[in-house]
């Protein structure tokens, strides 16, 4: 549960300094070309605004690296001479971040303009790359390689390179890199389409919601084929977690992709699904008559905790597919004469949906952990061997569930008084003037 908690608040931080560079850079670079003095003060803003999730990722990270070694002792003696090396990784990734993010903060007239784009998007990239790197040992949790177990249990020959280029590692950092762009890229087009219907024109929360929607749509329309191709591999590597999903008991050829509904240990059912015959064979293995393993294959103390995890699923999936089909409206109607910013009912759809992406990120992570239970490495370590022996973990988790909430705070409190509330004045098209 604390691990949850700190995960939890340490996931939006951390998409959030994923997606907001790219941002910043695409800002700054329309700013060089144009000279638009509206995408100068929108880099500046979302410059504060990367600022701020960096510092408070960072504080936030550093806990977590903490709770590894603190609540799951027995798992980092064991699996760290074997991903120790994403981890390295990601460390080079956060420092070349914060070095270079000082230069961009503090570069501002004091180095060239091409030099001080450079450093933006190496911001942008390396953000990401911490990302591949974290995701990367995760997915070696779902699907471990890169070594030979002895007699005893023991990890022997292990290779590092093998074991961070592991079946899961693609699909996931697809899934998650794509994942953290449309997340960010739709919230923040919500938050400038909700001010742009109160202050219809402002040239200012138009730049920002087409720049929002260039990062957030592209990625909300891939984020199916990437979802496609996870799940494909989930349904290889961890059948257990597939049935789970979907809340497939029984083994069967041509099983139905389920929409909704609540799995029932008891009965051995999923009730009040809506079943589309033969979805799941077609989209887990692409054959209508494919053989997919149910519940009831697996003893049942290898059971996920399948009513979580098949409701996480729905949820995310759910709000993917959404986002997805307000991004292809707003796609088209760009095309059309009148554009996305002037379309009311667009941006009321937009508004609407902003907290979506960050939501099915959470149950994403759920399906992701908890489909995994009960083992911490698939097949090789359960949970319950790898979890300190400690007692009294109740007054660690209270307080670090407290710094977590007053992160929070910070965050909230910082970006009101260094990215909002001081927006200067700017020219509607129809000439009045405006305050964000």
């Amino acid at each position: 549960m604390q691990m949850a908690i700190s995960l939890m608040f340490h996931i939006i931080f951390a998409v959030v300094g994923i997606a907001t560079p790219l941002m910043m850079f695409i800002s700054e670079a329309a700013w060089l070309r144009t000279r638009n003095p509206v995408y100068l003060d929108l880099t500046k803003r979302w410059a504060k605004g990367t600022a701020i999730f960096f510092a408070v990722g960072a504080v936030s990270g550093t806990v977590l690296s903490f709770e590894l070694g603190l609540l799951w002792p027995q798992f980092m003696e064991w699996a760290g001479p074997i991903i120790g090396m994403p981890f390295s990784l990601e460390g080079f990734a956060f420092f070349t971040e914060a070095i270079f993010l000082g230069l961009y903060l503090y570069g501002w007239n004091r180095v060239p303009p091409l030099a001080h784009l450079f450093a933006g998007l190496v911001v942008a990239v390396s953000g990401a790359a911490s990302a591949v790197f974290v995701v990367t040992a995760n997915a070696w949790m779902n699907t471990p390689r890169g070594f030979q177990l002895t007699a005893d249990g023991k990890p022997i020959n292990i290779d590092p390179i093998a074991a961070m280029l592991n079946p899961a590692a693609f699909p996931q950092v697809l899934h998650m890199v794509l994942a953290a762009y449309a997340a960010v890229g739709l919230a923040v087009a919500g938050i400038h389409a909700y001010v742009l219907l109160r202050h219809p024109g402002d040239r200012f929360h138009r730049a920002a919601l087409t720049i929002a929607l260039l990062v957030g749509g592209p990625a909300a329309l891939l984020q199916p084929i990437a979802g496609d191709i996870a799940a494909r591999t989930v349904a290889i590597t961890q059948p257990a977690k597939l049935a789970a999903m979907e809340g497939q008991f029984e083994t069967e050829a041509g099983a139905p992709l389920r929409i909704g509904g609540w799995p029932d240990r008891e009965t051995r059912e999923t009730r009040g699904a809506i079943e589309i015959p033969k979805g799941l064979s077609l989209l887990a293995f692409h054959d209508p008559n494919a053989v997919v393993k149910g519940l009831n294959d697996f003893p049942p103390e290898l059971h996920p905790p399948v009513e979580i995890v098949h409701v996480s699923f729905q949820v995310m999936v759910a709000c993917g597919t959404v986002m997805a089909l307000v991004v292809l409206l707003a796609g088209i109607l760009s095309l059309r004469e009148r554009g996305v910013s002037e379309n009311r009912l667009l941006l009321r759809a937009l508004v609407l949906i902003s907290p979506l992406g960050l939501v099915a990120i959470q149950a994403g992570w759920f399906v992701t952990e908890v489909g995994r239970q009960p083992w911490i490495i698939q097949g090789v370590m359960r949970t319950r061997d790898a979890v300190t022996p400690m007692p009294g973990l109740v007054v660690p988790m209270t307080l670090i569930t407290f710094v977590y909430i007053l992160l929070g705070v910070v965050v909230v409190v910082l970006l009101r008084q260094q990215v909002l509330s001081t927006t200067p004045s700017r020219v509607e098209e129809g000439g009045a003037s405006s305050n964000a």
